[in-house]
């Protein structure tokens, strides 16, 4: 058995027949194939492990502040205290249940790229043609191919007779690339390797042979699929902050409970109530709630999303989107829409975009007769063919000369009724033409402009009369069509002798007259233009990353404004291969447009962007896409025309295909940020308020101000009740006006820390200073904690309300009740909760709690007056971290 080939691409064919010790006559011996199948395996990719339920729900908790709880939890269980344990071990299940229910899915991106290679293929094996299933191929193998078949292993081409295949999806490559059998330079890259096919890619015309030199795991895509199959341990910004934040936060209360321990049994109090106290502390300066609002924000933003055609897949990827700095974004299908579309035409000394001319409702006769012979031309010597109401079928080239004849209204079917087909030289690759004979006389050619206009001695003119050939100005109009990334193709028309059945190759030896040029291009979406411009507008750059030639993909860039509008930096793939990491690093940085890119280029290119501390979102749709997709901060593929292995490796799907979605998806990834952070100012400052007090408490020698499961119901109920409001704020607009967010911007700003020390230090004031009232009044202390904690949330909701974007407590606007409820809604749920909370018999006994008369109810709204100016000077000390509606302009 054979070993593996390498640079297989340089042997010739006969050299390869001989390396794998088969017969090009005929094939593999049963036996031989057997015993190859045992020893190599199936011709599948290999499955990805997949985490069982049970270690994701386990990976929910790993958070230093839930472990906390539940080790509170468990100790409040040890001594006798299941009400406290059950309460705070439940806040935590919960947590955990709503995560794993949100990021449920595991990846499945391995089984899609097996799905892609799978199918039925025609083996020459024993001296006999054989249909086998794709999994039982063998290196050896030899393999027929043709139009509409797809290859099932990466082969080494031994026959290609007009052989073209579409490797977009692998190579990025918009065009067919036409195969032949010659053997290459080893310098040649993945995408011009002519002498081979690869798993995967499809067939779109012509008929080949071919031996397996690869099956599996060893093809070009099975090595793809081990890139998908590491691990990439890649956190967001949201996870990183979050864990630095829970990291320090949890160093600070274990501080802080150790001191109010250590203070209350210095101070003679009783061990069991200090323990109590440290632990009152610790769930209240715990803001166990936040995972839980956490999630219910970023699910808001998917739902929101999804109305915008883009469908999240991973809940980090709606905040990460919200700080991308740069977009490395694929060309075919994701910039342009993925089909050649004829966009200039040439005849008669006059260039003329296709959109220009005449309407397709108006007869096309009479007017510019060479347009018209140049239009008819590319109509008729053409293999592509009409398919009912869904269009064309044939190589993307042709189908868009067929798109071109129909705009100005010739005739598919009467063309050929006209000029019925007699003969026809098949296009090669080594001749760059393409001939048809057509009734008797009239012979077409089309080929590369340099093929044609050898066989050339005269054009015709607007008037359909021969003149001289003007050699230089189809030269200026080539290179005005070239220079704009549009592929061009010449036609030429002669005359056949009389009673001609077939056509020879002399027959094109220089008599023809040549009619015109049709040049070519995968348009860029209009919308996708808009987009980018929004894009560079809010600060983020857009990179083009492709496998196309490097002059198309330059092309394409400029007519996207993708780069300076003065000068596009452009760079091929080979000459990135020399690059050290540092040189990469520095290159990634300065250049627009990558060209011929592997997908192992597409990956560096993303880990080095990464390095230099960029955020990085990765658009693409196909197979060659999916290892820097995986990789990305965040992988955005094309859920309509992408392929399943991008599809399964992104984080975000585009349902329509659009780039411009991703605009939407950025404003809307800005505003979860943005929501987030005005729901920390709020949550944080109830739990700073209770812990200081409990600290005042033990420092005071006097009572606590309130209970463990009191602070668990401040936090968890009435936080949670009003700061999910906040989840449903509205966006403003000026947002995509701004820079994106620097990756290494802590969590809470400077401005964020002075807001929450000074609504926890007011916080504090009112838990205190009631509870110190109610308790020297009346000298009870369930009565007393009562009225602190009706205060602290009474004076929180006006709070809640000028930190939304309603701002004004009055005139109430009643207008935006019905388009933003939220925050009415919250407030309303709230008073509700607190009337149940002091009111209701089974409260008061499962908290510990008074009911309060009205004139007690009255002494517990006064803190909401003092809210007002504590609100006024929180947006002086914090006057740009939250950002609202009603204050910056659109």
């Amino acid at each position: 058995m054979p070993g593996s080939l390498a640079s297989v691409h340089v042997l010739s064919a006969e050299e390869v027949i001989a390396a794998l010790e088969t017969d090009f006559v005929c094939g593999l011996a049963q036996e031989e194939a057997e015993a190859r199948l045992q020893k190599e395996g199936p011709n599948r990719l290999s499955p990805a492990p997949q985490k069982p339920l049970w270690l994701r729900l386990l990976q929910q908790f790993d958070n230093p502040l839930l472990i906390t709880l539940l080790l509170v939890g468990a100790i409040k269980l040890s001594i006798g205290d299941p009400q406290d344990a059950l309460v705070i071990i439940s806040v935590t299940c919960i947590n955990a249940v709503i995560g794993t229910v949100q990021e449920g899915k595991a990846e499945s991106a391995i089984a899609a790229l097996a799905e892609s290679v799978r199918t039925d293929v025609v083996v020459l094996r024993d001296r006999s043609l054989q249909r086998l299933d794709s999994e039982l191929l063998v290196p050896g193998d030899l393999v027929q191919l043709e139009a509409g078949s797809k290859v099932p292993a990466d082969l080494r081409l031994l026959t290609a007779r007009s052989l073209a295949t579409d490797e977009s999806a692998l190579t990025g490559e918009s065009l067919p690339v036409q195969k032949g059998t010659e053997p290459l330079n080893p310098a040649v890259p993945l995408a011009e390797r002519s002498c081979m096919a690869y798993a995967g890619s499809f067939v779109i015309a012509g008929q080949g042979t071919g031996v397996v030199v690869t099956t599996g795991d060893a093809t070009e895509v099975g090595q793809i699929s081990a890139s998908l199959n590491r691990p990439v341990n890649l956190s967001t910004p949201l996870t990183r902050k979050l864990s630095g934040f829970s990291r320090t936060l949890l160093r600070l209360i274990v501080l802080l409970a150790a001191l109010t321990f250590a203070v209350g049994l210095a101070r003679g109090r009783d061990l069991a109530e200090m323990f109590d106290g440290a632990v009152a502390l610790a769930v209240g300066a715990i803001p166990e709630e936040l995972p839980a609002i956490i999630t219910i924000i970023l699910a808001i933003g998917v739902h929101r999303m999804a109305k915008r055609q883009a469908i999240i897949r991973k809940l980090p990827a709606v905040e990460t989107l919200g700080s991308t700095t740069v977009i490395c974004s694929d060309k075919t299908g994701t910039l342009t829409q993925n089909r050649m579309t004829v966009q200039h035409v040439y005849a008669a000394g006059v260039l003329q975009a296709l959109h220009e001319l005449w309407p397709a409702d108006q007869p096309a006769g009479g007017l510019n007769v060479a347009l018209h012979e140049t239009l008819l031309a590319g109509l008729l010597c053409n293999d592509a063919r009409a398919s009912g109401a869904c269009g064309w079928v044939g190589d993307p080239t042709e189908t868009a000369l067929l798109e071109a004849a129909q705009r100005v209204g010739i005739s598919h079917g009467s063309a050929h009724d006209d000029y019925p087909r007699r003969d026809v030289i098949p296009f090669e690759s080594e001749q760059q033409y393409m001939a048809t004979l057509h009734g008797q006389q009239r012979i077409l050619l089309k080929g590369s402009v340099e093929a044609v206009l050898q066989r050339c001695s005269d054009e015709l003119d607007q008037h359909g009369e021969h003149r001289e050939l003007n050699a230089s100005a189809i030269q200026e109009a080539v290179s005005a069509m070239a220079g704009q990334g549009e592929r061009v193709l010449a036609f030429a028309i002669g005359q056949g002798g009389p009673r001609q059945e077939q056509l020879e190759h002399h027959h094109l030896n220089g008599d023809l007259t040549f009619l015109g040029l049709q040049g070519m291009q995968d348009p860029p979406r209009p919308e996708a233009i808009q987009a980018v411009a929004a894009c560079r507008s809010a600060g983020i750059r857009v990179k083009l990353i492709t496998g196309d030639h490097l002059e198309t993909a330059v092309a394409i860039a400029r007519l996207m404004g993708i780069g300076a509008s003065s000068e596009i930096k452009a760079i091929g793939g080979t000459a990135l291969d020399p690059l050290s990491p540092d040189a990469l690093a520095e290159v990634v940085e300065s250049v627009d447009v990558f060209a011929r890119i592997t997908p192992a280029q597409k990956l560096h290119l993303v880990e080095a962007l990464q390095a230099n501390g960029e955020v990085v979102a990765m658009t693409g749709d196909g197979v060659n896409d999916a290892p820097a997709l995986k990789q990305a901060d965040i992988g955005i593929a094309m859920g309509r025309s992408g392929t399943e292995v991008a599809r399964q490796a992104a984080d975000m799907l585009l349902i329509d295909d659009n780039f411009a979605t991703i605009e939407a998806a950025v404003e809307e990834g800005r505003g979860v940020y943005l929501n987030l952070r005005k729901t920390l100012a709020f949550v944080l400052p109830v739990n700073g308020g209770a812990s200081m007090t409990i600290l005042m408490g033990a420092l005071l020698g006097t009572a606590l101000p309130v209970s463990a499961l009191q602070v668990l119901w401040l936090n968890m109920i009435c936080s949670l009740t009003m700061s999910i409001a906040l989840a449903f704020e509205p966006h403003n607009p000026a947002l995509m006006s701004q820079p994106p967010r620097r990756p290494e911007e802590p969590l809470l700003s400077p401005g964020l820390i002075r807001r929450v020390l000074l609504v926890s230090l007011f916080n504090w004031s009112v838990i205190f200073g009631l509870f110190f009232w109610g308790e020297q009044q009346f000298g009870d202390l369930p009565l007393a904690r009562t009225m602190a904690v009706q205060g602290l949330v009474l004076a929180h909701l006006v709070y809640l309300w000028k930190i939304s974007h309603w701002r004004s407590l009055w005139p109430i606007p009643w207008s935006k009740v019905r388009t933003s409820p939220a925050v009415p809604l919250g407030v309303m749920a709230t008073l509700a909760l607190q009337w149940l909370f002091s009111q209701t018999a089974w409260m008061n006994a499962f908290f510990g709690t008074r009911p309060l008369n009205a004139s007690l109810l009255l002494v517990c709204a006064l803190p909401m007056l003092f809210m007002i100016p504590v609100c006024r000077l929180a947006e002086g000390l914090d006057p740009t971290d939250l950002i609202h509606p009603s204050s910056r302009p659109a």
